[in-house]
């Protein structure tokens, strides 16, 4: 017998017989007809040179040399799925691809460089970055049309998972000429008489509930609140007031040929999250991004 002569389609048909003890269902299984998986049998019978079914006209049953074998091609037949299951893997993994939803401000300062280094790594697998709201990061998440999302702290639904990235202080953002830019570090009631220039939304209400009264207060009565922090640090470099940041945007507050000191007194810090739809696991792919993106953060890369 050459084994080679065996095939796959008679390992199947011998399993399912052996399994249903009937030709008729086990074609119907198949989907095949009845006369052809005869013909798969009788041509594995015949390579091996046994007879593996016992036949009476009212049962079918696995002879003595058909119970020996039936564990060998069942092990068979294992193995080649199994060697399917991680050939599909691994093509998910050189040709896959990744969903990630990310709050603006981390989208532009913390995502591009960690698609570089993936994509330096990995050039075969595509990551898509959808630059968003926070409020639009959670949806996309909970809907299952990105593998995870990335943004500030938010209240979730019990469908969501988070877990944190990492923890950032605030810093002010001026112009270098300013009297703030020759100190190591300004206190938050340093601030009161400054124009100040804010982020609208959540952003407010958030860092006034962290802050004293009287500091809260400060940001209450702002000078000016927009929408996006392009704007307040454009707005910063035309001397209209000072902004708000966090490390990550120290790149964009050099572009703007801005400088940035630390806040404190109190030291006010703000996390930000990975978002994952429970009982969803991640691809391959996106699993490799997601491993990336934390060895990143632990790094302190982003600051």
């Amino acid at each position: 017998m050459n084994p080679a002569n065996i095939t796959l389609r008679q390992l199947r048909a011998f399993k399912a017989v052996a399994e249903l003890g009937s030709f008729t269902k086990a074609a119907e299984q198949l989907h095949i007809t009845q006369s052809a998986l005869s013909g798969l049998i009788k041509e594995f019978e015949s390579l091996l040179d046994l007879r593996l079914f016992d036949r009476t006209t009212r049962t079918l049953s696995l002879s003595t040399t058909g119970q020996h074998i039936y564990p060998m091609a069942i092990r068979i037949l294992y193995d080649v799925e199994n060697m399917a299951t991680e050939v599909s893997r691994l093509k998910d993994l050189q040709s896959g691809q990744v969903k990630v939803a990310v709050s603006q401000q981390l989208a532009a300062s913390l995502m591009p460089a960690v698609m570089a280094k993936f994509a330096n790594k990995y050039p075969s697998i595509k990551v898509t970055l959808d630059d968003c709201s926070v409020d639009t990061v959670i949806q996309s998440v909970n809907s299952g049309a990105v593998d995870f999302g990335i943004g500030p702290e938010r209240d979730i639904v019990d469908s969501l998972s988070s877990e944190m990235l990492f923890e950032l202080p605030f810093y002010v953002v001026m112009p270098k000429t300013h009297p703030f830019s020759q100190l190591d570090h300004v206190n938050w009631s340093q601030l009161q008489g400054e124009n100040l220039i804010t982020l609208s939304g959540s952003f407010n209400q958030l860092l006034m509930q962290d802050l004293p009264s009287q500091d809260a207060a400060i940001i209450k009565n702002a000078a000016h609140q927009v929408n996006f922090l392009t704007t307040a640090f454009s707005m910063v470099t035309q001397h209209l007031g000072l902004t708000f940041c966090l490390p990550y945007s120290r790149a964009r507050v050099a572009q703007h040929g801005l400088c940035m000191r630390l806040l404190t007194e109190p030291r006010i810090t703000r996390p930000a999250f990975l978002y994952r739809k429970r009982g969803r696991p991640l691809s391959d792919a996106a699993q490799k991004f997601y491993v990336m993106l934390c060895q990143y953060v632990q790094e302190g890369q982003y600051e």
